[in-house]
């Protein structure tokens, strides 16, 4: 059972079948090798994979995302962060680096991110003389920082795979890794930028006072408080936090930048159903899947020779992270943690390590696959939206990749960077 599941898994996904098929098809495949196990299994294990409150957090934070990208809120953060950083040299990459960041607050996801701002950061940074290819990796670069800061629909996902941390606790674990990535990419964007002497024209920023930019940003920036702030102080649970989060931004892009239309709403919604049945769609076969691994004693069995090895905290983190880069580069982070959170996360608890150390480290090391060829689904997304081919994105994106692993290297070996502030509030577990 176990070998055909596995051999049926990789060769799927070696053919190019999306991952979502891949993992129902090698679990049908599987329990076809057992004859007393009914299909129905099937069946009970994909409804009961969607059968959970908390999962209504990602559709919700889908629409505030996209009812706040429709109320003008893309255009007011990028301008707000051309006007803050852009007359520095490499100031329109600081400013893809700084409106990336503060649109990862509130859309959770990479790829909405590389395909929504991103494509606009872009297209200024090619008007102001930046090299097409090196403007694409950067957006690519930087967009991973989407599933890290909260909201993170990612780490709704592992919260429900993993009982032993809370969705708040990685809301709040997430907000230092963040940073430090915008940060190591920032350094990366500078030095590019002396080297070949990036500069911003000045006809390129909104000549508007940067107080007046700010203050028309705030609406939009507070959001990801009002998120953290209202779950904190048990105004609402993380779920009624993505409803409110849903209300806030229509009220917003209606009432206080008025470029919210009633007719827009269709479309928003469109494209929020799609979104969500697509991750959806994910998280209910790989609940088949997981439940073959289970029957099939696959995390038991991992587990047990991994304890055999009797490795130290220093060497199995060494090891785990290895094992997550090489399966980042095949698998997108949505499955990649519903297949290795139940093999890897026993393995965490009986060394010692803190859940959400760990949870940190598995996130960080799933998400820069998305980087990584040959799967790499932000590199083909920003390869679609900007036109620049794979080859030459790739290769600008090599110094910035360097940078993410050192990141990776710090969040690893220093566990304070992610446990300090869920410990400050009271969410260290």
């Amino acid at each position: 059972m176990s070998a055909v599941l596995s051999i049926s898994f990789i060769g799927l996904m070696a053919l190019g079948v999306p991952i979502a098929f891949a993992m129902l098809i090698a679990g049908l495949a599987a329990l076809a090798m057992k004859p007393g196990l009914s299909g129905l299994i099937v069946t009970q294990n994909l409804f009961s994979g969607l059968d959970s409150f908390p999962l209504l957090a990602i559709p919700f934070f889908i629409l505030a995302a996209e009812l706040m990208s429709g109320g003008a809120l893309t255009d007011v953060l990028l301008q707000f962060a051309a006007r803050l950083v852009g007359r520095r040299r490499g100031g329109l990459g600081h400013a893809n680096i700084l409106t990336l960041t503060f649109f990862s607050g509130i859309s959770g996801s990479a790829l909405a991110d590389a395909a929504g701002p991103g494509a606009m950061l872009i297209k200024m940074m090619k008007k102001a003389g930046y090299s097409d290819a090196y403007a694409a990796a950067l957006t690519a670069s930087t967009a991973i920082v989407g599933p890290i800061i909260p909201p993170s629909i990612i780490m709704i996902v592992y919260a429900l795979t993993d009982n032993s941390v809370t969705m708040t606790g990685l809301f709040l674990a997430g907000v230092m890794p963040g940073v430090l990535i915008a940060l190591s990419l920032a350094i990366v964007n500078h030095l590019v930028s002396v080297r070949r002497d990036y500069r911003s024209s000045a006809a390129l920023l909104d000549p508007t006072p940067i107080f007046r930019l700010f203050v028309r940003a705030v609406p939009a920036l507070v959001l990801p408080f009002i998120i953290l702030g209202g779950i904190h102080f048990g105004v609402f649970t993380p779920t009624e936090a993505s409803a409110a989060a849903v209300l806030y931004a229509l009220l917003v892009g209606r009432f206080v930048y008025g470029t919210l239309r009633m007719n827009m709403l269709p479309a928003i919604l469109f494209r929020t159903a799609l979104m969500t049945a697509s991750i959806l769609f994910i998280v209910a076969t790989s609940a088949v899947f997981a439940w073959v691994l289970t029957v099939g004693q696959i995390p038991q069995t991992v587990a047990a020779w991994i304890a055999g090895l009797h490795l130290s905290q220093v060497a199995l983190l060494v090891a785990i992270n290895v094992l997550l880069l090489l399966v980042g580069i095949f698998i997108e982070p949505l499955p990649g943690v519903m297949i290795m959170v139940p093999i890897l996360a026993p393995l965490a608890d009986a060394a010692g390590l803190n859940p959400l150390h760990f949870a940190i480290v598995v996130i960080v090391n799933l998400t820069l696959g998305m980087i990584t060829p040959p799967v790499g689904g932000l590199l083909f997304v920003t390869s679609i939206v900007s036109g620049v081919p794979m080859g030459p994105m790739v290769r600008e994106a090599r110094p910035m990749l360097i940078a993410l692993l050192i990141v990776l290297a710090l969040l690893t070996f220093v566990p304070a960077l992610s446990t300090w502030l869920p410990g400050l509030l009271g969410y260290a577990h």
